[in-house]
């Protein structure tokens, strides 16, 4: 991939499919590894979603600064990805759904709103009561 093609970054989508009674140790393993890269200076943003009528199918799509490329040498590559991998990729029960989207620029960006408040209802969330 040319770097040129990735000036404003990109954005990377993806969706795994675990068994609905799998999910909660599925986001066990995920939610340090999502702390960890939400806070690298380069993810511009990392959201996560859920099908409600799958419990088992997770998406989420990570906004970074950098390329593809970047992002297969340089970040995929570290340390806390490891386990993560190596506890969710048996639980697959079909292919990790993966794709790269370059981003267009600040014309094609819509306002950024503030995150809702806490997670008070959310049973994958770390902070729930």
């Amino acid at each position: 991939m040319m770097m040129e093609s990735f000036l404003y970054g990109m954005s990377l989508h993806v969706t795994v499919h675990v068994a609905p009674e799998n999910a909660v140790a599925f986001f066990e393993a995920f939610i340090p590894v999502f702390e960890k890269a939400k806070d690298e200076p380069e993810c511009i943003s990392f959201e996560v979603y859920q099908d409600p009528e799958d419990p088992g199918t997770i998406s989420w799509v990570e906004d970074w600064t950098k390329s593809p490329d970047w992002f297969a040498k340089f970040q995929i590559t570290k340390d806390y990805y490891k386990s993560y991998l190596e506890t969710t990729e048996p639980m697959f029960i079909k292919p990790r759904e993966a794709r790269f989207f370059r981003k267009l620029g600040p014309h094609y960006l819509l306002k950024v709103t503030p995150s809702l408040s806490k997670c008070s209802r959310d049973p994958y969330c770390p902070e729930s009561p």
